[in-house]
């Protein structure tokens, strides 16, 4: 559960720096998000999981 716990908060810093060091960016990004196809945007979903269960497997194996 601390595991789990460090995950969220490490999401939040990293989410954090990139709406207060680049605001504008971000207003980019979530205008890019809004005009991108649902099955775009859950196939990136896919990867992003699957990307950080690999991540994770091979930091905590």
């Amino acid at each position: 559960m601390a595991d789990f716990l460090v995950a969220i908060g490490l999401v939040l810093v990293i989410e954090g720096l990139i709406y207060c060091g680049f605001p504008g960016l971000a207003k980019k990004l979530a205008a890019e998000v809004l005009a991108t196809p649902e099955n775009v945007l859950r196939i990136g979903g896919l990867a992003a999981i699957a990307i950080g269960v690999g991540v994770v497997w091979l930091a905590r194996g």
